[in-house]
């Protein structure tokens, strides 16, 4: 399972989400982070945040379709 942590407002989530579009992306959950303290320091700083929670691995922005293909491929 896929998550994206993103904000209200946000111009890089936007592109993100047209990232993972273009790139037909898995299906993923969208988690706001505004209103959740610990989300809020945890990834504040680096939102949006693509994070795959079975290997525990986290893809930070920017990415494009290229590195978003190879991080969904690792393993």
């Amino acid at each position: 399972m896929l998550t994206l942590f993103q904000r209200d407002d946000c111009h890089l989530c936007d592109l993100a989400l047209a990232v993972l579009a273009q790139a037909r992306a898995p299906e993923f959950e969208s988690v706001f982070i505004d209103e959740d303290a610990a989300l809020e320091e945890r990834y504040g700083a680096r939102v949006p945040v693509l994070r795959d929670e079975a290997r525990g691995a986290e893809l930070d922005w920017p990415f494009d379709a290229g590195r978003l293909a190879a991080w969904l491929a690792a393993e």
